[in-house]
């Protein structure tokens, strides 16, 4: 259609303007293309070489696509060898309650064994790389230290590092990538929602992660993975990137993502971010806090929250979908709530869970102490300086 437009613009221009015309087109065009960004898995070009005749494993789960194909199945219509999928927490189709635990299975669509890395094996086993020779990675992330798949990532590189597995990761844009913030993750406080010493908004795509997570010596013994990341073409860290597929059932769409570090601390708290409504991490409520004009009730929804909290009761508090300056980091939703909710002793559900998201045992302190955003804040500035030092040397796409 636009082609057709233009072919009749160009007959009725005069002939003296044509040449100016299609010159102009021609840059519009080329600009245009220059603005697309390709997650990786789109370059074909730049890995099936890499995988051609090889016995492959992947990790995957519902975005990793290229265009709109699964990449399992675009791979297996080439003729590549796939012997497996590894799937993630929430499952390869991407389907899964958050912290539901993901059994092996066959995927219906191709026939191909799935092995669960969300579960109680969250590492592949020796023999679940028997006879790989190249395992793929290709999973779109958020950019935040507890959102799981940078952990599958790491247990997944250090698996190839122990059996001198080539890991190819197909890198795809980071949609938190304007941020740094947050604590530096204590050692002490390693788990599955937080793995490395970095902050919880941290500025990296995966691909840059790996590289940074083999260069620190992070893995198991300081192994380092066989690695090769293939980067995201037309791509900078300043660009803007809205996901076609949303990452998991709970992050529907850019603003949720955008909310999702700051919100997502009152999952070991009594207050509601909406799990059980159709718009969760973009409100907040609790039962208790009846002053609020704006009010929603979460309800069971599989797929997405299966027994939410406060479920079937009306919560109160704030909507935040019409807000657009809320779009960093942030601790100024968690320390209101506290500050105005009527049980101080209560607001707190699972303290343990609370300091594993935020990597330490201080932040809970400083909430509790009634310590302003200013100066908690103030408290990570050396890590982050140090942080965004070392960041410097694994970067792929610019500052």
């Amino acid at each position: 259609m636009k082609q057709n437009i233009m072919q009749l613009l160009y007959f009725y221009l005069d002939a003296c303007v044509r040449p100016l015309f299609v010159i102009c087109f021609v840059l519009i065009a080329f600009v245009s293309t220059a603005q697309t960004i390709q997650p990786a898995a789109e370059r074909t070009e730049a890995y099936l070489e890499k995988i051609k005749d090889k016995d492959i494993a992947i990790v995957a789960n519902q975005t990793s696509t290229i265009h709109q194909t699964h990449l399992v199945d675009s791979l297996l219509s080439l003729g590549i060898k796939v012997k497996h999928i590894f799937s993630p927490e929430h499952g390869f189709r991407g389907n899964e309650d958050a912290g539901k635990l993901v059994a092996n299975g066959i995927d219906i669509t191709t026939g191909l064994p799935i092995i669960s890395l969300y579960g109680k094996k969250k590492k592949p086993k020796k023999e679940d790389l028997e006879g790989i020779e190249v395992v793929l990675f290709d999973i779109q992330d958020v950019g935040v230290r507890f959102y799981t798949y940078l952990s599958s990532l790491h247990y997944v590189m250090e698996a190839c590092a122990e059996e001198n597995v080539l890991l190819i990761v197909l890198d795809r844009p980071n949609p938190n990538a304007h941020s740094i913030n947050g604590p530096i993750l204590d050692s002490k406080f390693q788990s599955f929602v937080g793995m490395h010493p970095i902050p919880v908004v941290y500025g990296c795509t995966l691909g840059e992660m790996a590289h940074m997570i083999n260069g620190e010596k992070w893995l198991n013994h300081g192994v380092q993975c066989p690695l090769e990341v293939i980067k995201c073409g037309n791509y900078q860290h300043n660009s803007c990137y809205t996901l076609p597929i949303k990452p998991s059932p709970n992050l529907p769409n850019a603003l949720s993502i955008a909310l999702y570090p700051s919100l997502c601390f009152f999952e070991a708290t009594d207050i509601s971010i909406g799990r059980g409504t159709n718009t969760p991490f973009q409100i907040i409520g609790s039962p208790l806090l009846k002053d609020s004009s704006f009010s929603f009730t979460p309800v069971s929804m599989p797929g997405a929250s299966k027994y939410p909290k406060h479920e079937n009761k009306k919560c109160y508090g704030s909507n935040l979908r019409d807000r657009n300056d809320d779009t960093h980091f942030s601790l100024r939703y968690l320390l209101s709530y506290y500050k105005a909710y009527p049980n101080k002793e209560k607001f707190f559900t699972n303290e343990k869970f609370f300091n594993l998201l935020a990597g330490n045992d201080i932040l809970i302190k400083q909430i509790k102490d009634e310590v302003s955003e200013v100066d908690i804040k103030k408290s990570w500035e050396k890590d982050l300086t140090r942080y965004m030092l070392m960041r410097k040397k694994y970067l792929l796409y610019g500052l």
